[in-house]
């Protein structure tokens, strides 16, 4: 019998393939105005709290190891923790926990924002507000849709009386666009807070 790749799991790929497309529009705007203003970089990036962004960062980051660990627990079509040691969660729990790290990050993205506006860095102040609002925003957007499937996700596990197949791919591709998700962070926080 031939072996098809699951038609989900690929049209999920395409997707993120047209994703990937879509932040390196974003990327080509922030390097944009970067080169053209150089200056501004200079003077604005240091009101960045870069200690505070690499903690968030690490948060995100290490989410993507906990959504991992519930891909882990749908592939053996464990939908719930059999015990309270981690070594024991299911789907359910790593995702929750996946989720709540998450939204750790956005809480700490908006917190940041809130300062930044408070300095007289917005999105309308000049080049690098917009650049550093444009990229990071939609970025926490894209944090926040992949909030909303984790809770369609768990929802649907707990909708059913045993984890199947359907239940399983669920999970898989909403981890594979939290990895992108976390990928493109990684990206972000390399170009915006490291890169001088």
């Amino acid at each position: 019998m031939v072996q098809r790749p699951n038609v989900v799991a690929v049209g999920t790929i395409v997707w993120l393939g047209s994703e990937v497309m879509f932040f390196a529009g974003l990327f080509a705007i922030y390097f944009t105005l970067r080169s053209t203003s150089p200056a501004l970089w200079a003077t604005e990036a240091g009101t960045l709290n870069i200690p505070y962004a690499l903690t968030n960062t690490i948060i995100l980051v290490s989410s993507s190891f906990t959504c991992q660990f519930g891909v882990f627990a749908a592939e053996r079509m464990q939908a719930r923790a059999t015990g309270w040691k981690p070594s024991q969660w299911g789907t359910v729990e790593w995702f929750f926990l996946t989720y709540a790290l998450g939204a750790i990050f956005v809480s700490g993205q908006v917190l940041e924002y809130a300062t930044l506006v408070s300095e007289g860095i917005s999105l309308n102040s000049d080049a690098y507000g917009s650049a550093f609002f444009l990229t990071t925003g939609f970025h926490g957007l894209h944090v926040t849709g992949g909030l909303i499937a984790f809770l369609l996700v768990i929802g649907r596990i707990f909708a059913v009386k045993t984890m199947g197949h359907r239940e399983a791919t669920s999970a898989i591709v909403v981890s594979y666009y939290w990895h992108f998700v976390d990928v493109v962070w990684i990206g972000l926080f390399l170009v915006i807070y490291v890169l001088k």
